[in-house]
Parts: structure tokens; C-alpha cells; sequence
């Protein structure tokens, strides 16, 4: 092999993981798994696919080494290879956001008018925990509570929270949180909250961006704010 062939080479492997990441339902799928890991069928639910087309999206994203699998019986389950995968997403959403224009479009036609949800920044919660004035909600599904949450949080997924809502205090704000700056949960979570008169905001990112900056989470099998899954 001459060196042109060899660099040839380095670099179609380099760009292997990039192919592998340039189809939105595989990028939606690496969203997902940046929660915890997931089964097969789950995924399939989530990115609106039949389990063999996701089971095609998940072969692609393994066989470049962004995935890891387990099995628990006839169930196969899959996971991020590495934080640094989470990272590479996080990178790669963010490069798109700051160059692509097409996506502040595209942002609003699925976040819909967010006029009325307030944000706070990662280091405001962390003040305002420390400082016992606020209660936060994990309103992400239960199972992605279970695999990690911010510490202190309660789960309070978006389906039981109206329920749930005239039991929250009045006299402190509550922040909600959910997959990241691009998932709705939370941001329906504080229109909700609002309406009933509460003080709500949401934070700006989720749980991954939370986690990798080294803030405080904690991980609980079994959450008390709810019993079934989220949609």
C-alpha cells in the first residue's frame, strides 16, 4: 500500500463515523441512547420506525464502534459506546446550530411559540439548589430517571404532572428539565405549570449536557414520582 493509499484509508475511517451519523433518525437514535441505554423495540417507539428498520439504524451506528450492545434474555439492549460519543453529538448539534441557518427554522416549527418559557442557566440551578429555593422535575420518561438524574431531582414524568401539579409549593420555583435544548417535555411542563399559576422555568439544556459538565447527579432504580413510561 503506497502512503496515498494508506492516508486514503486513515481518512475514509475518520469519515466512517461522520457516514455513519449523517442520517437524522440515527442522529435522533444517539439523542435517545444519551439518556441511558435502551431496547430495540423502545427505540423503535421513539424514532417512529418499525423495529427492523431500527435494528438497520442501530447494525450502522455498532459497526463504527458508536454503539454497545447487551442481552437480558431475548432482549437485546443498546448504549453510547463512550461519553465521548454523547460529546460528539453534543459537538456536532451545536456546530449546526451556529452555521446552519435552516435551523433556527426548523427549531421553531417543532419547539412551536415559546413565548412564556422562561430558561435558567446550568449554573443558576446549581446557586439555587445550593441554596434550598427550588424544586426541579426530571419530566423525561422514568426509565431515563432511573439510568441518571440531576441530584435532588424529582421524577415527574410530563403525562402524570397535571395530576401532580397541586401538589407542587407556591412559595418556591420549580425548574423542569427533560433531554436537552430541543425536547419538548419540559418545555410543556412549564406551559402547564404557569397555567395552574406556579413560577416555572425550564433549564436550558438536559440531563447529558448536565452530566458532562461534572454536576451533581445520582441514579435511582426505582423513582417515586411515577410508575410507567412516558411517550
Amino acid at each position: 500500500m503506497t502512503d496515498r493509499e494508506a492516508k486514503d484509508s486513515l481518512f475514509g475511517a475518520f469519515a466512517s463515523v461522520a457516514k455513519a451519523l449523517g442520517n437524522g433518525r440515527r442522529a435522533e437514535i444517539v439523542d435517545v441512547l444519551a439518556q441511558g441505554e435502551r431496547c430495540v423495540e423502545d427505540l423503535a417507539g421513539e424514532i417512529g420506525q418499525s423495529v427492523a428498520n431500527t435494528s438497520h439504524h442501530l447494525r450502522v451506528l455498532a459497526d463504527v464502534g458508536l454503539l454497545r450492545t447487551r442481552r437480558s434474555g431475548t432482549r437485546v439492549f443498546y448504549r453510547l459506546a463512550s461519553d465521548r460519543v454523547g460529546e460528539l453529538w453534543g459537538a456536532l448539534r451545536d456546530v449546526a446550530v451556529e452555521h446552519v441557518a435552516e435551523i433556527e427554522v426548523l427549531a421553531d416549527d417543532y419547539l412551536g411559540d415559546r413565548e412564556g418559557v422562561e430558561q435558567i442557566t446550568a449554573a443558576e440551578l446549581v446557586a439555587r439548589l445550593e441554596k434550598g429555593r427550588v424544586v426541579v422535575l426530571d419530566v423525561r420518561p422514568v426509565d431515563e430517571y432511573a439510568a441518571g438524574h440531576i441530584t435532588g431531582a424529582r421524577s415527574v414524568p410530563l403525562e402524570v404532572l397535571s395530576g401532580l401539579a397541586g401538589s407542587l409549593p407556591r412559595s418556591r420555583e420549580i425548574v423542569a428539565y427533560c433531554r436537552g435544548p430541543y425536547c419538548l417535555y419540559a418545555d410543556d411542563a412549564v406551559r402547564l405549570l404557569r397555567n395552574r399559576g406556579l413560577r416555572a422555568r425550564r433549564l436550558d439544556t438536559g440531563y447529558p449536557e448536565w452530566q458532562r459538565a461534572h454536576l451533581p447527579t445520582e441514579v435511582d432504580p426505582q423513582p417515586v414520582g411515577a410508575s410507567h413510561r412516558g411517550s
